[in-house]
């Protein structure tokens, strides 16, 4: 790299750093070994991802045009452009922004060879115009201490940054392949980068040839019709030798063959799949999110993926991790999603990415980067179970291929029995407490892993499992509440029982804070309610029709349903903050939560498993993606904001796509296709065919020690570790020790029958260790006789 002789850009370090809108068109990555992943919005380029998906290398690639007499604007706020592809579910796009004295067009394709991004740009109309091109260098995941320059590169102008280990190069070519940079200049932002210089001087007048270390930008006149090249390396000089070498192929030829590289993957995995008996437009969204999973697939990690190549109202702050983490929940419902849409090869890559990041105990983390690293450091246990339910889904349909999952299995039945049925975190990553979302996926996961196992180990979990659905409404319902009292039903699910909730039914009284409001609205559990039971039916067990659910979906639908011109949405539980104020300003920690269309995928598997049609639910998620086909996380559910982009039933600024919200449309098609919920796993129908079971024995655990036993019930007292346990009745007398025995998954206990326990009121114990010292802690349990 030759660097220009013009001075270095005043005004370090810039302001601070944003990431650009999640309200994105597309998401896309070549078929082929490019590491490179693309996203655009509002008619522009986003973050570009390299050389994995959890990585983004700017922040965004736009577009001015102007006259260089006063008159300019920037593209990206005309906000009138058409979005087209040659099909839908290939992620080749043509842009075409219009102005009444202009049209810019941009065709973008990415490079299947090269870790390059390639684009088109046209500018019709008035000639006294040309188009200056703007790019926002956010190298190695931040906005802060990149470096920029506007230099040359073997003769030819070029564009480069770098911060780091990671580097990036623009070129652009003309049709004879001269070079088509004209003037350029590197920039701090909101000081001296080519935006500042069109707002202040109406047009380009500063060519600086460099700017860092801190948040900078780039700029470059272009001719009427160029072509461009964004190469992504380890240095400026190997970015822009990959970007000069794609250039060398003619546009036209990359398009093409990504085009043709697209509809034979479409075609081979519809060869897989089932007849999906779909009205066209809900086929062309099948398409679409099959190409969304398949986008957000990595290349290095194999089987990792995000939950979304976005940041959620991200043009309001740098948040390092946005939503391009790896959740495993999201991971495993993406995987339920690729079976779906016969994709084994890539759910047991899922499965196996998953053996690969288990933790010692046997949970996974919250999130964490694609090398197993975590972001945030909570505990979800449905997280833990939503792995085991993959291994059995795979298993169930004879697709594991060899893959060994009885270590993984054990020790995830094994933190999920000694740690439940309360979670730490629930799946909106909010409060601790049992949660019947949480505590479904659960109790399905005791059960088909169960068949994963030997048969010696069996036995526990599937008692675990028992007890903790025999006990489910024990928990989780709250009846005679002034909720149920105003809406004329008997009593409900929660949207969360308090962790003590276990030893003391009087639990559901008590304040259970929401985290995300401004004011905490002080609401009881009891008067708390959200769509988390529906899970119940969906993992079979519960009935569809069974009253009790059917009084909680008529109190969601009074307090949590809003129509939209797009149809019913849904959201989370009532009083929830999670998104844009009222005002349509961004969610900042506290706002007003918003419609998921992910719920409405949820609410239409619970209509199929009712015996309902669930079209109605596809075709009002399908009426909610964005312009290119991407499903929002949460869409405006209030009045029309048109200021501010906000409509009705549409994308609001949350994470789109979502890819969870992906893999529920895909799996809702194929449940309407196989007239039954697609990923309701067959042990767990086989157990309960939806009914709820009486459990001849209860447990006791230190995380979750019960204090009181129901008539007639055998007691087994479950500790991590053998111990010898002194127990005694009724004040300790009639004292004995026994010895726990192990009972698998490297647990032990103790079982208690009984006609033990007959004629007793309360049971004492405490225990030592194989160390010989004792707990120095006595317990009791309260005997119903």
């Amino acid at each position: 790299m030759i660097a220009a002789s013009n001075p270095p850009a005043p005004g370090s370090p810039g302001i601070a750093p944003t990431w650009t809108s999640s309200d994105k068109d597309l998401v896309g990555t070549a078929l082929g070994p490019a590491r490179l992943w693309y996203t655009l919005g509002h008619g522009i380029v986003n973050e570009v991802y390299y050389p994995r998906i959890d990585i983004p290398q700017i922040r965004d690639l736009g577009f001015i045009v102007a006259d260089g007499a006063g008159f300019w604007v920037e593209v990206k706020r005309l906000q009138d452009y058409q979005l087209d592809t040659p099909a839908p579910g290939i992620p080749l796009v043509t842009v075409r922004h219009r102005h009444p004295r202009f049209s810019l067009t941009l065709r973008v394709c990415p490079d299947p060879d090269r870790d390059v991004l390639r684009l088109e740009v046209e500018l019709q109309g008035d000639p006294a115009l040309r188009p200056y091109l703007l790019l926002a260098p956010h190298l190695g995941g931040t906005g802060w201490n990149n470096r920029a320059w506007a230099a040359s590169h073997r003769g030819r102008r070029v564009l480069s940054a770098s911060q780091g280990p990671f580097a990036l190069a623009l070129l652009g070519v003309d049709g004879d392949f001269r070079d088509a940079l004209g003037a350029a200049s590197a920039g701090y932002v909101g000081e001296s980068d080519g935006w500042q210089d069109f707002a202040r001087h109406g047009r380009m007048t500063w060519t600086w040839n460099e700017a860092g270390p801190g948040n900078v930008a780039l700029m470059a006149a272009l001719p009427q019709r160029s072509g461009l090249a964004l190469g992504l390396a380890t240095s400026p000089q190997a970015a822009a030798t990959l970007a000069l070498s794609s250039l060398a192929e003619p546009f036209a030829q990359a398009w093409d063959r990504q085009r043709a590289a697209w509809t034979d993957w479409h075609a081979a995995r519809e060869a897989r799949c089932p007849a999906l008996a779909l009205p066209e437009p809900l086929i062309e969204q099948v398409r679409h999110s099959a190409q969304v999973l398949k986008t957000h697939y990595d290349k290095t990690f194999s089987g990792a993926m995000v939950a979304s190549l976005s940041v959620p109202w991200g043009n309001q702050g740098e948040e390092r991790g946005g939503y391009h983490l790896v959740w495993p929940r999201d991971l495993a419902e993406c995987a339920q999603a690729l079976l779906a849409l016969g994709g084994e090869v890539e759910a047991r890559a899922v499965l196996g990415y998953l053996l690969a990041t288990q933790n010692p105990d046997g949970h996974w983390h919250q999130n964490q980067w694609l090398g197993g690293r975590p972001y945030w450091p909570g505990i979800q246990l449905d997280e833990t179970a939503f792995p085991v339910l993959l291994a059995a889904s795979l298993a169930e349909r004879g697709a594991l291929a060899g893959m060994p999952v009885r270590d993984m299995t054990r020790r995830a039945l094994a933190f999920l029995i000694t740690e439940g049925p309360a979670s730490p975190q629930d799946r909106w990553e909010e409060d601790a407490g049992v949660n019947p979302y949480t505590l479904s996926v659960c109790i399905a996961a005791l059960v088909a892993g169960a068949d994963l196992l030997p048969e010696a180990e069996r036995e526990l979990p599937l008692l675990l499992a028992d007890f903790w659905n025999a006990r489910l409404e024990d928990w989780c319902v709250a009846s005679g509440s002034t909720l149920d009292a105003a809406h004329g039903i008997a009593a409900h699910y929660v949207r969360e029982a308090p962790p003590d909730i276990l030893a003391c039914p009087a639990a559901l009284s008590r304040h259970l804070p929401i985290k995300n409001l401004a004011d905490d609205p002080g609401l009881d559990a009891a008067d708390q309610v959200g769509v988390d039971f529906l899970q119940l039916v969906r993992l079979g067990l519960r009935r569809a029709d069974d009253p009790l659910i059917l009084d909680s979906l008529k109190l969601v639908d009074a307090l949590l349903k809003t129509d939209t011109p797009s149809g019913p949405v849904w959201h989370r539980y009532n009083g929830d903050g999670y998104g844009e104020h009222a005002d349509g300003a961004p969610f900042d920690g506290t706002g007003q939560g918003r419609g998921w269309p992910l719920l409405v995928g949820e609410r239409g598997h619970h209509a199929l498993a009712m015996g309902a049609d669930p079209l109605p639910y596809l075709a009002a998620m399908n009426a909610m993606a964005g312009r290119g086909g991407l499903l929002p996380e949460q869409v405006w559910d209030a009045a029309p904001l048109p200021e501010r982009g906000l409509l009705p039933g549409r994308p609001s600024g949350s994470a789109m796509p979502l890819a969870w919200a992906h893999a529920e449309f895909v799996k809702l098609a194929a449940s309407h296709a196989l007239g039954r919920v697609f990923d309701r796993p067959a042990a767990v129908w086989q157990r309960y065919a939806g009914v709820r079971p009486d459990a001849a024995a209860w447990v006791w655990t230190p995380g979750a020690p019960i204090a009181r036993l129901a008539p007639g019930r055998a007691l087994l007292i479950l500790l991590p570790r053998p111990a010898m346990l002194h127990l005694g009745f009724d004040g300790w007398s009639d004292t004995n020790d026994l010895a726990t025995r192990p009972l698998g998954l490297a647990l032990h206990g103790l079982n208690l029958s009984a006609d033990r326990m007959r004629g007793r009121s309360r049971l004492d114990f405490t225990w030592r260790g194989q160390d010989g010292d004792w707990l120095g802690e006595d317990f009791g349990i309260d005997l119903a006789n």
